[in-house]
C-alpha cells in the first residue's frame, strides 16, 4: 500500500524540482538576454562564413497562416491533441495496472 502512489509522487517530485530550479536561475539571472537560437545561431553564420544562404529550397512551399488568430488557433489545436495523447495514455497505465492488481 505505501508504493500504491509512486508514479503521483514521482511526477510531483519532478514539478517541484523543475520549479525550484526554474526560480533559482531566472532570480540570478539579472538583465541576461534570452534570445532564441535561431537568431544566435544567425549571428554565430553571419560572423563566420559572410552569409547563410539556403543551399537547397524546399519540394513544399511554406505556409504562412493568413493571421495571429488562425496560428493561436492552430498552435491551441496542437497542444490539446497532445495532452489528448498523454492522457490516453496514462489512462491505459492506470488501467493495466488495476486490471493486473
Amino acid at each position: 500500500m505505501a508504493f500504491r502512489y509512486k508514479l503521483e509522487i514521482l511526477a510531483l517530485v519532478t514539478i517541484i524540482a523543475f520549479c525550484i530550479i526554474f526560480f533559482y536561475t531566472n532570480s540570478t539571472m539579472n538583465g541576461a538576454d534570452f534570445t532564441g537560437t535561431d537568431t544566435i545561431v544567425a549571428a554565430k553564420i553571419s560572423e563566420s562564413a559572410g552569409s547563410s544562404e539556403r543551399n537547397i529550397s524546399p519540394l513544399i512551399p511554406q505556409w504562412v497562416p493568413p493571421s495571429g488568430e488562425i496560428e493561436s488557433t492552430l498552435f491551441a489545436l496542437q497542444a490539446a491533441a497532445g495532452g489528448f495523447l498523454i492522457g490516453i495514455v496514462f489512462g491505459y497505465w492506470i488501467g493495466q495496472k488495476k486490471q493486473n492488481s
